[in-house]
C-alpha cells in the first residue's frame, strides 16, 4: 500500500512539474507585435486657383498631411527647399485651388527658356534703367503691375519765359518680368548685398510699346508706379507739366507782352494832275 502511494505521489509530481515547465516556456513565447503607423507627410498643395502662365508667389502655396504610403503621385515633400524653387515658378498649366503640386505642373526661374515661356506669343521683355527713386526705393518685385512714366524737358518755346517740365504715362499695367536679375519673387539679388538699388527693371510689352520705350529711353527719365493689383484699368497719354503743378511757374511762363509796331509814317496825298495831254502827280503832306 506504501507502495502504490509513492507512485501515485510520483506521478502526480511528474505532471506538475511538467506543467510547470510547459506554463513557463508559454510565458517565453513572444505574443503577436501591432505594426507601427507611417508617418505623416506634409506635401504642397496649391492655395488659391493659379493659371496657366502665372509667376507664383510664395503665398500661393499651402500644405496637405497624408500617410507616407498615401501621398498622391508626384506630390512634393512640404520643406524649405522645395518652397524656395517654388518662388517665382510659372505654372505650365491651371491649378485648382488645394490641387497637388508636381513637378511638371511649372518650370523654375533661371531654366533653359523660362523668360520665353513666360511670354505670350506676342510679348517682349525689355529692360528699364532705374534708380533709387525711379525704381520705387527697390520695392518693386517680379509679379507686380506697373505704370511707366517719361518725364523730359522741352525746349524753350520763343516768347515764352521759364522751362517746360512735362511728365505723362507713355505705358499702363504693364507687367515686372525681373529686378536686375532676378525672376523670383523676393529673390535675393546675385548682383550685390542686402540694400542694393536695383539698377535695371524687365518689364513684359508688346512689340509696339518696346519702342516707344525704346524712344522715351532717349528723350528723358522713366519712373516706375506701382499698381493695386485691383486696379485693372489701362491710361496712356494723361500727363501734366510744369505749369500745372507750379503757380509759380505759370506765372513765369506767361506769354512775354509784344509791344505794338509804330504805324508807318504817311505817305501823304497824291493828286493826279491833267493838263491837256499832259498828266502828272502832286503829291500834298
Amino acid at each position: 500500500m506504501t507502495t502504490r502511494l509513492v507512485i501515485i505521489a510520483l506521478i502526480f509530481g511528474a505532471a506538475a512539474a511538467l506543467g510547470f515547465a510547459a506554463y513557463r516556456i508559454g510565458g517565453r513565447q513572444p505574443g503577436p507585435v501591432a505594426a507601427a503607423p507611417p508617418p505623416i507627410v506634409q506635401y504642397i498643395v496649391a492655395a488659391r486657383p493659379l493659371s496657366l502662365g502665372t509667376l507664383a508667389r510664395s503665398d500661393d502655396f499651402g500644405a496637405k498631411a497624408a500617410p507616407a504610403d498615401a501621398l498622391p503621385p508626384g506630390a512634393i515633400p512640404d520643406t524649405a527647399d522645395a518652397r524656395q524653387n517654388l518662388r517665382g515658378a510659372l505654372m505650365r498649366r491651371y491649378l485648382e485651388a488645394g490641387a497637388t503640386v508636381t513637378a511638371s505642373d511649372f518650370m523654375r526661374p533661371r531654366e533653359r527658356g523660362f523668360l520665353s515661356a513666360v511670354l505670350p506669343p506676342e510679348g517682349r521683355a525689355v529692360s528699364i534703367g532705374v534708380n533709387a527713386v525711379s525704381g520705387v526705393a527697390g520695392l518693386i518685385s517680379p509679379g507686380d503691375s506697373v505704370d511707366v512714366i517719361l518725364t523730359q524737358e522741352l525746349p524753350q518755346m520763343p516768347g515764352r519765359n521759364g522751362r517746360q517740365v512735362v511728365s505723362e504715362t507713355i505705358l499702363s499695367n504693364v507687367r515686372v518680368l525681373a529686378v536686375d536679375q532676378d525672376i523670383a519673387q523676393g529673390a535675393t539679388s546675385s548682383a550685390g548685398g542686402a540694400g542694393r538699388t536695383a539698377a535695371t527693371v524687365t518689364v513684359q510689352a508688346t512689340r509696339d510699346e518696346a519702342e516707344r520705350l525704346a524712344v522715351a529711353q532717349k528723350l528723358g527719365q522713366l519712373s516706375l508706379a506701382v499698381r493695386s493689383v485691383d486696379d485693372t484699368s489701362v491710361l496712356t497719354g494723361h500727363g501734366v507739366s510744369g505749369t500745372d503743378v507750379s503757380a509759380a511757374l505759370a506765372r513765369a511762363g506767361a506769354p512775354v507782352p509784344v509791344p505794338a509796331p509804330p504805324p508807318p509814317p504817311s505817305a501823304g496825298t497824291r493828286v493826279q494832275v491833267i493838263q491837256g495831254d499832259q498828266r502828272s502827280e502832286v503829291t500834298f503832306k
